[in-house]
């Protein structure tokens, strides 16, 4: 599902005009990515975390060169679903075709 799928369901569900779905999207997702930027996680009871996740140092490889390269610690964005989001997409996601998985 993409963010036109999602802003459509939304809208044929809520009865919502598209334009002001895709707006509140839009301020959600910077939202998110405003607390995250500034080191603050942000947490939806029954969704699940938006969190800051640290990278420790370690030692990669400049392929076309052969040579080691120092990779420094860093903080990468993450996302853990809650308990009751797993269970849910447990009990209800028998198999995905190889196909679909990327999605």
């Amino acid at each position: 599902m993409r963010k036109a799928d999602l802003v459509t369901a939304i809208s044929e569900k809520t009865g919502v005009p598209k334009v002001d779905v895709l707006v509140t999207l839009e301020e959600f997702f910077k939202s998110v990515k405003g607390s995250l930027a500034t080191g603050e996680n942000v947490y939806i009871r029954g969704f699940g975390s938006f969190i800051i996740k640290k990278r420790k140092k370690k030692v990669g490889r400049h392929i076309k060169r052969n040579v080691s390269i120092e990779i420094p610690e860093h903080f990468i964005p993450a996302f853990k679903p809650a308990k009751v989001f797993l269970e849910q997409v447990k009990e209800n996601v028998d198999h995905l075709p190889d196909d679909e998985s990327d999605d």
